[in-house]
């Protein structure tokens, strides 16, 4: 995969995990990587660290997805340091999981703000810049629960669920100006977080993978990082399951 140009790109929720990773890869391919972070500026800051020691720019922004003046004032900054954005990576994401029966409004409205709404918004005031240039790639991600659901996770699955038809219809009505949307959907992922659940989770996830193991962040990263190049020009609208085979038939 190779680049007549490296680009800027934004990811989201790049403080670690699968952000951490898309960035870092996107960096190796030449782009200039802007990110940003909610909560968590250590990590973003080590993020950002980590892009330019591979040699390109980084930039470490706080914003609040779910806040269209906060993403505006984003986007604003990484134009006048790093250009316009060029690739989209929609990676942000938070869960509140409860069971149906108990879980609150504030709980509903949250997650869909910042994992479905924040991508609405981030698109948004991407588009116009892409439409100019006649060039952008937009990724967003979502999970192998859109499809499968999750039990204590409606908030999460209807928001990821939500990406897929936001995706399509970004794909159908930009896709002339050479702008292309396409959705990535994960399984279980090895993570801080998953590392720490230890031997039980790891015999889980076999029992219930085809490959027989949980997958791992640059591996999300490397399917984000084709998605975003110039070779993947015309791929559009798609759904790529990253997740073992987990959520094969659905």
């Amino acid at each position: 995969m190779s680049e007549a140009t490296g680009r800027v790109a934004f990811v989201t929720g790049a403080s670690r995990g699968i952000g951490r990773a898309t960035a870092l890869t996107l960096a190796a391919h030449g782009h200039a990587v802007a990110l940003c972070y909610s909560q968590d500026e250590d990590g973003a800051n080590e993020t950002a660290a980590a892009v330019k020691d591979v040699g390109v720019p980084s930039l470490a922004l706080r914003c609040a997805v779910e806040d269209t003046a906060a993403v505006d004032a984003a986007f604003t900054e990484i134009e006048s340091t790093l250009g316009p954005v060029e690739i989209l990576v929609n990676n942000a994401g938070i869960t509140r999981d409860g069971l149906i029966m108990r879980m609150t409004d504030e709980s509903w409205d949250t997650v869909l703000g910042v994992d479905l709404t924040g991508a609405f918004h981030t698109i948004r005031r991407a588009v116009p810049k892409m439409m100019r240039a006649r060039f952008g790639r937009i990724v967003n991600v979502a999970s192998v629960v859109a499809h499968a659901g999750g039990a204590g996770q409606a908030n999460y699955s209807a928001a990821k669920a939500g990406l897929l038809g936001l995706t399509r219809s970004v794909a159908r009505e930009l896709g002339s100006r050479g702008i292309t949307c396409n959705v990535v959907a994960p399984g279980p992922i090895v993570t801080g977080m998953t590392e720490a659940m230890g031997e039980e989770w790891l015999a889980g996830v076999g029992a219930l993978v085809p490959l027989g193991r949980p997958g791992t962040a640059e591996e999300c990263a490397a399917v984000i990082a084709f998605l975003s190049s110039d070779p993947a020009g015309y791929v559009t609208g798609a759904l790529v399951p990253v997740d073992g085979g987990l959520g094969m038939g659905a």
